[in-house]
């Protein structure tokens, strides 16, 4: 009762097509797949400029042990 089933996203793709046009469909469609694009691209830029920065290196831990003995000397 929930699901749709193929007959009725057919008979909503008719419809949507008789109202908005074929025409701005394909526009719609191909303003969607260069937003995509260009997210691809910049998610793939934004990963160059991470790879490009130096991490800072860490402090060298110091563990209980050599606190130990640094206190008691």
């Amino acid at each position: 009762m929930g699901s749709l089933s193929i007959t009725h996203w057919l008979i909503v793709l008719a419809i949507v097509a008789l109202v908005f046009g074929t025409k701005k469909i394909r526009n719609l469609g191909s303003d969607l797949g260069g937003a995509i694009k260009g997210f691809k691209e910049g998610l793939q830029e934004s990963e160059a400029v991470a790879a490009q920065t130096v991490p800072i290196p860490a402090e060298p831990a110091i563990d209980a042990q050599t606190r130990r003995t640094a206190s008691q000397q």
